[in-house]
């Protein structure tokens, strides 16, 4: 029999109450416990918050199907964009969102998680630059080539740019990205502080001012340069 920790217990509890709530009402919160009641665990233990309660093999298998279900996912949010899109709904442009979101927060944790954020830093920025300039180029398709199409993809390329920069000079592709992001952000915000406006400024300029940051700091993969003793 296979021994109950105490993230057991507190899956099993989200997952009935996700139950009670899906027969006593029609809010559809349910569903996001019960789904959060499932990824608990691996969750945890890929924050390292529950590393004593998942071995190497759990850890292993969690990577792995992970991944596989994180590409799953996007390929089916492109190929319900496209479908979509084909159909005239303007909801489509729903499954770019999504596939921006998960993508920009994998960039995110990449960050945040590795041993080394100085070194990730610049592969974050280049990988939201490439993301944003294909958003871009999808919002602009239907209304065909223009000056205007190609200065917004442009600038779009530019964070990538600076991403490669980054690479040999940090800080002042880091001071470069601090500008652009408040930039970004500003030109989401003109239009009003409506939900989707503000959830965009932050999936938008979290990774990237993160990531700015980031290229402040030590390169752990470098040595330290001890200060010389005057003797």
């Amino acid at each position: 029999m296979v021994k109950k920790d105490p993230i057991f217990w507190w899956a099993a509890g989200i997952f009935v109450l996700a139950l009670v709530l899906m027969a006593a009402t029609q809010n559809q919160f349910w569903l996001v416990l019960m789904i959060g009641s499932y990824l608990l665990r691996p969750t945890l233990a890929s924050l390292g918050l529950a590393r004593r309660y998942v071995d190497e093999r759990q850890m292993s298998i969690h990577y792995r199907s992970g991944n596989i279900a994180f590409a799953v996912m996007i390929i089916t949010c492109i190929i319900l964009a496209i479908k979509l899109n084909a159909d005239g709904n303007p909801e489509w442009e729903m499954f770019i969102v999504a596939i921006v979101v998960g993508l920009a927060t994998r960039a995110l944790f990449n960050v945040i998680l590795v041993m080394n954020p100085r070194k990730a830093a610049p592969n974050v920025i280049i990988a939201a630059g490439l993301l944003l300039t294909l958003f871009v180029s999808i919002s602009e398709v239907e209304s065909g080539l223009s000056l205007g199409t190609f200065l917004r993809v442009a600038s779009m390329l530019v964070i990538v740019g600076v991403g490669l920069l980054s690479k040999k000079f940090p800080k002042i592709a880091g001071g470069i990205m601090f500008a652009i992001t408040a930039v970004l952000v500003v030109f989401i915000l003109k239009k009003g502080f409506a939900i989707a406006q503000v959830a965009t400024a932050l999936i938008v300029g979290m990774p990237l001012a993160t990531s700015a940051a980031f290229l402040f700091t030590r390169d752990k993969s470098e040595p330290e340069i001890e200060p010389k003793k005057v003797t």
